[in-house]
């Protein structure tokens, strides 16, 4: 009979076994989120101006080689500094979610940094990406989706992302002399998919609206996000009947605020995280008491969290969802036992064959979602016959690559990996494998442990 805790270590963290000190039940998993972000300094992640200082060098050399004052060598070499770095943030990210005891608040940011998509346009551009997730989502998991929001809609990462650079007030001085006009990415975005949902009741005069509000946001390589105020469209906007005046960036931190207030947002957060964590048909009586948690608490995310860890689903079987292919593969380094440390110790080639590229062929090219609307959340989408061919194929293969491999009893691997959660069919057909490698496959490729 499975018991909760076993079904918690899949369906909001990494799997089993569990990391000394891991929170058991609702009340622990709820006070380890309100601690210190424990994983966070374990493994710490550069400063923000070290990685801009990387994005800065690579974009200057790009631009002096199209100039033709810089060696396409040079070139090669800064952009390789940025992928060495961009490496480390992957391995950084699967040391913590082998490491943390605290396996939600991993999930959480992961959940966070694909509502929050972005995917580098340049390969520069990847640090940032990191750096949004270290400095725009992490900080905010517990707190205000408000200071998220704001955070992460004007983090450069994003803002290069949806190419905000080149929305150009259409009235301004600048638009005017230039002949530019608006770039309506980042405002759909952060209607569409960051706040109100799909199918909410706006207009496409308020993304216009809101668009021209944005107008004056840009990256500066040296500087980060910056505001010029000659390209902002100028006099007052009317983002859903409400209007918005003022200097700078202060009418956009004012319209992001009331975004993140609107009861369709409270709606479309809670349903997907209902969707994320529980299942792929959420249930709308929760959602609603969810979306009301947030609402009362002026949209603070813990509140929304302890509803949903309390209710009645949180912790029963069945396990609805299944795992997406990067959680199946950092679950399945958690039950072989691999070492956090050895993330960082693994030559790159190895990594990448060993963990990244497979990742690709189930289905999940590692940091590179296929929209703004970040992955897929359907059990349909991942268990595809190809990407169900991948995993199988992975499992199987993976065991091969340890050291003392046909020194583990697939039995005890058995309850290591799976706990209460193994079903009697599985425990006979890992008892006849023909091989310490194949019975240990055969665990990581079963359906139980490829569900959450």
């Amino acid at each position: 009979m499975p018991v909760a805790e076993d079904i918690a270590a899949f369906r909001y963290g990494y799997g089993l076994p569990l990391p000394a000190g891991a929170p058991r039940g609702a009340k622990e998993m709820l006070a380890a989120l309100a601690g210190p972000d424990r994983a966070q300094d374990m493994f710490p992640a550069p400063e923000t101006p070290a990685l801009f200082a990387l994005f800065a060098d690579a974009a200057k050399a790009r631009v002096a080689f199209r100039k033709k004052k810089e060696e396409r060598d040079e070139v090669r070499r800064r952009v390789k500094l940025v992928e060495a770095e961009t490496e480390a943030f992957s391995r950084r990210l699967i040391a913590r979610a082998l490491a943390s005891p605290d396996g939600f608040r991993e999930r959480l940011a992961w959940f966070w940094a694909d509502h929050f998509t972005t995917v580098p346009r340049l390969r520069e551009h990847s640090v940032l990406t990191g750096d949004m997730s270290e400095r725009a989502i992490r900080p905010h998991l517990t707190g205000r989706f408000a200071d998220m929001l704001r955070a992460a809609d004007l983090h450069p990462a994003m803002l290069l992302y949806l190419d905000q650079r080149s929305s150009i007030g259409p009235g301004s001085a600048f638009g005017k002399r230039k002949g530019k006009g608006l770039n309506e990415n980042l405002a759909r975005e952060a209607i569409e998919l960051h706040t109100l949902g799909v199918g909410a009741q706006y207009s496409q005069t308020d993304v216009r609206q809101l668009a021209e509000l944005l107008t004056g946001l840009a990256v500066d390589p040296a500087r980060g996000a910056v505001f010029y105020p000659r390209r902002a469209e100028p006099g007052a906007e009317q983002v859903l009947g409400k209007s918005y005046d003022g200097r700078g960036l202060e009418p956009i931190h004012r319209v992001l605020d009331d975004l993140a207030r609107r009861p369709e947002t409270a709606q479309h957060l809670s349903r997907k995280l209902v969707t994320h964590f529980l299942s792929d048909t959420p249930d709308p009586a929760l959602v609603d008491r969810m979306a009301a948690a947030y609402l009362a608490n002026d949209t603070a995310l813990l509140p929304v969290y302890e509803v949903m860890l309390t209710d009645s689903s949180a912790f029963a079987a069945p396990r609805l969802k299944a795992r997406q292919p990067a959680e199946f593969v950092i679950g399945a380094c958690r039950a072989l036992g691999l070492r956090p440390q050895r993330m960082f110790r693994m030559p790159s080639r190895r990594f990448h064959t060993l963990l990244i590229d497979p990742m690709r062929l189930m289905g999940q090219e590692w940091g590179r979602p296929i929209g703004p609307d970040g992955w897929a959340e359907a059990a349909a989408e991942w268990i595809t016959p190809q990407g169900l061919g991948a995993r199988i194929a992975w499992a199987m293969d993976m065991p091969g690559n340890l050291e003392q491999v046909d020194q583990i009893d697939p039995r005890a691997f058995l309850d290591h990996a799976l706990g209460t959660l193994a079903p009697d069919t599985l425990r006979v057909a890992v008892s006849r494998a023909e091989s310490a490698r194949e019975g240990v496959g055969l665990v990581m490729a079963s359906p139980e442990f490829n569900r959450r």
